[in-house]
């Protein structure tokens, strides 16, 4: 299984769990379809909207584990 990673690109984070989609909108990163987001990574676009990347991975990482 492919883990998403802050060096993991928003674009290819959606396409290994599209469930993420509600975590990152509801961190302020309303880009998902934004065609920079397809090359920007979890860190560069936490960094560009002010937020803590590590938080965010956070979440991430227990919604995904959630799903197993």
């Amino acid at each position: 299984m492919t883990r998403i990673t802050k060096d993991t690109t928003i674009g290819e984070a959606l396409q290994i769990n599209p469930g993420i989609v509600p975590i990152l909108m509801g961190a302020g990163m309303h880009c998902i379809g934004c065609p920079s987001s397809a090359g920007e990574t979890i860190e560069e676009a936490a960094m560009v909207h002010g937020i803590d990347c590590d938080d965010l991975m956070e979440e991430i990482t227990t919604f995904i584990n959630s799903q197993a």
